[in-house]
């Protein structure tokens, strides 16, 4: 199903900021009481409240000063799409430019928690050929409060609470690596998602790799790996030409030297390319003896309606169990949301695509 929502008028936004920045907000543009920083930071993130309304705890002059100065979402929800066969959910945002993006709320069956899957950029710089958002090229970094505002404008309209949240959408997570941190730190503090609940997924940006490490924050970083062999790795994902698989992996262990994370390595399996039994034993021999902890998540492919096909199940399965000689743990990722184009790297929205 697809549902259209209301857009809001331009108004001061509130929604994807941090405490410090709606304190700035009460004082500067409202010259209100320093105290009201918390009244109404409660009611955006803790309460996912985007009906000034209901604030009961202001005074109904100041409630109606508000909904005349101010608007909760940063970002009008253009689109909402529902899958028929699993309740994936991918929801189209427009910026305050006009431009749209992404994001995606994920269900399972053996849990009873949501994930949320969000984008940090407006198109992608990396041009993987086999995804979809690489096609449309890079349009510009999101700010941290466009980041944020994807996960509320989520919970307020589904009326949940997100408990886990991966950086898997749109763009490359680190080519905006201080929004991201920015971002990190306000969906930690504020709207409760611990870092352990949070993973950031990268193409191989080594200096960001080793600068998010120094951090020390405990999220998961996936590696968009898709080969081991380094010249089909170049082909398939183009940083590999700067960063090539050797410095990865040193910089991945340095990763861990600072975090104490596993890392995730995501492997695209794509028919006839990177699919072979030689391709197994290749990973298999990469992942074996490295110095840190990893697992393996193999997706298969989801049509993007390019040159690349998907593999058949057993050729998937083959390739998992050679693999897992390594002694590493291997999973197959459960497609979600194909039937809206939610599923790993097909975020490319039409609107955008034109």
């Amino acid at each position: 199903m697809q549902e259209t929502l209301i857009k809001t008028d331009k108004l001061i936004p509130l929604s994807g900021l941090s405490k410090r920045q709606i304190a700035k907000i009460i004082k500067e543009d409202l010259g209100w009481e320093s105290f009201r920083t918390e009244q109404i930071h409660n009611w955006i993130y803790v309460k996912s409240s985007n009906n000034i309304s209901e604030w009961t705890d202001l005074s109904l002059d100041k409630r109606q000063l508000l909904a005349e100065k101010v608007k909760i979402p940063l970002l009008k929800t253009a689109v909402r799409e529902i899958s028929k066969k699993d309740k994936t959910e991918k929801y189209l945002f427009e910026l305050e430019d006009g431009q749209l993006i992404e994001a995606v709320l994920m269900s399972f069956e053996d849990r009873d928690n949501l994930t949320a899957c969000i984008s940090s950029q407006v198109g992608c710089a990396i041009g993987c050929p086999f995804c979809a958002t690489g096609k449309l090229g890079f349009k510009r970094n999101l700010s941290s409060s466009e980041i944020i505002d994807q996960v509320m404008n989520i919970q307020r309209i589904k009326n949940c609470k997100i408990d886990n949240l991966v950086f898997m959408g749109q763009g490359e997570p680190l080519h905006n690596f201080q929004n991201l941190l920015t971002a990190i730190s306000t969906l930690r503090d504020s709207v409760g998602i611990g870092a352990r609940h949070i993973t950031v997924s990268t193409s191989g940006l080594i200096p960001q790799i080793k600068e998010l490490g120094k951090t020390k924050i405990p999220l998961n970083l996936a590696v968009s790996l898709h080969s081991a062999n380094q010249a089909v790795r170049e082909k398939l994902v183009p940083i590999a030409k700067q960063y090539n698989l050797f410095h990865l992996m040193l910089a991945l262990k340095e990763y861990f030297e600072n975090t104490n994370r596993r890392i995730t390595f995501e492997y695209t399996l794509l028919k006839d390319i990177n699919d072979s039994e030689e391709a197994a034993r290749a990973l298999g021999d990469l992942v074996r003896d490295l110095p840190f902890p990893c697992l393996i998540n193999l997706i298969p492919y989801n049509s993007t309606g390019g040159e690349f096909r998907r593999p058949d199940r057993e050729v998937v399965q083959r390739f998992k169990t050679i693999v897992e000689r390594s002694g590493r743990k291997v999973t197959v990722r459960v497609t979600l949301g194909s039937d809206i184009s939610a599923a790993c790297g097909q975020l490319a929205n039409k609107f955008n695509a034109q």
